[in-house]
């Protein structure tokens, strides 16, 4: 009997053995899958909690209940991988492994920035990329009358790019909902130079930045947290003062990946992007958030890896050469208020354009454009990622790889 080991049960990992077993014997493959925690968040859901849109119980649920029949589940903290020896520490036993898929994800790591785990967290400097951030968050909101805030990123990558915008612009609407948009200063505070990674994308949210009154602060690499004076300080002692500072701290790979001495300085692991193979040991592969490669931290990229990824274990077993295939696809809804949101479609080389999805001048989805209906589209996600995506079916008509069809490309 052969071992197939997964690291990780958040959204990559389960999609992973929702893929595989199936595929694989369960005469010649033993699969096990490993997480320390007992509950599996639905991540694009932090952003909605700060509103009062989602409720707590529509973010989280049972991670085992979405572990196939037939994998084995472990639930025990992940000491370090020895991959000479095809093998993984838990807390008190070793897994030795034929392959391994490493989807330890990432997580945020405010720790690096001097002074923002200070003693302002959580109460007037906040995160939302986790579920007690996000929380405390919204019981903040729910009582603050209004002040300086800040949505600030503090370095890239992170996961999902456009939810530190999508922050500020669901902020605004909030802020009037509640009739108090006068009362509040927003500032989005980014080391970018301009709203966004992609050009196109950035002239496009920075328009609607300036319709929604909020100020566009660029090129501000922080340096630490004055928690004395409520303001953020770069390295060049520019100062930004705040009531309310919402933070995206530095993301990180999983400690694991540093113990091991597979990662980079971020804790990521080095991949090659179209396969999805380590680019150190051939034997294990790895995918979503715990990867180095060039594409967003996302939902639907983790989803995209892993039908590639899945082929390509198949072929490994097979003694195959790899499919070297995947191109970075991303897809992204982005919140921009008012019930309405943008659709991007891009990937590694092809930046986000204009244009309909998924079917070719037909739509309904609109690209790169506001509409209600992509606005319904994002929602609608939570029912997909719990009903669909996790278990590793396809989404109908929306392919691993970008396609240019119905985009109006340069």
């Amino acid at each position: 009997m052969k071992n197939l080991v997964i690291l990780g049960a958040g959204t990559a990992g389960t999609m992973m053995a929702n893929h595989l077993r199936p595929k694989l014997s369960k005469d010649l493959w033993n699969i096990s899958i490993v997480d320390q925690y007992k509950t599996h968040y639905y991540q694009p859901g932090f952003l909605f909690l700060p509103f009062d849109t989602y409720t707590e119980e529509q973010v989280k649920k049972v991670g085992k209940k979405f572990i196939p029949k037939g994998v084995n589940y472990i639930q025990k903290k992940i000491e370090q991988i020895f991959p000479k020896e095809n093998k993984v520490q838990l807390e008190d036993e070793t897994l030795s492994y034929d392959i391994l898929i490493i989807a330890t994800g990432s997580k945020i790591a405010p720790e690096e920035v001097e002074g923002m785990k200070g003693k302002n967290w959580h109460k007037n400097v906040f995160d939302f990329y986790t579920y007690e951030g996000a929380l405390a968050l919204r019981n903040k909101l729910r009582e603050w009358e209004g002040g300086k805030l800040l949505v600030h990123l503090t370095e890239m990558p992170i996961k999902c790019p456009v939810a530190p915008l999508e922050f500020a612009f669901l902020a605004d609407s909030f802020f009037i909902k509640k009739g108090m948009r006068d009362k509040v200063e927003i500032s989005y505070v980014t080391p970018l130079s301009g709203a966004f990674t992609k050009e196109k994308s950035a002239a496009t949210l920075g328009y609607l930045l300036e319709e929604k009154n909020i100020k566009l602060e660029t090129d501000f690499a922080i340096e630490r947290v004055d928690n004395e004076n409520n303001k953020i300080v770069d390295y060049g002692e520019r100062a930004i003062d705040f009531d309310l500072l919402v933070t995206i701290p530095t993301n990180m790979g999983d400690d694991v990946i540093a113990r091991s001495g597979m990662g980079d300085d971020l804790n990521f692991v080095p991949t090659h992007e179209n396969s999805l193979q380590s680019k150190d040991h051939e034997n294990v592969f790895v995918i979503g958030d715990a990867t180095n490669v060039p594409a967003s931290k996302a939902g639907s990229v983790a989803h995209f890896e892993s039908e590639t990824l899945t082929d390509n274990i198949l072929l490994y077993i097979d003694g195959k050469p790899l499919k070297e295939e995947f191109d970075g696809h991303a897809n992204c809804f982005i919140e921009t208020g008012k019930n309405k949101a943008l659709l991007i479609d891009f990937n590694y080389k092809q930046e986000p354009v204009e244009g309909t999805f998924p079917f070719p001048g037909i739509g309904p989805l609109k690209l790169l454009k506001e509409s209600v209906f992509n606005h319904w589209g994002k929602l609608a996600f939570r029912w997909i990622y719990w009903n669909m995506l996790l278990k590793g079916i396809s989404i109908p008509f929306v392919s691993r790889n970008m396609t240019t069809a119905g985009k109006k490309l340069d």
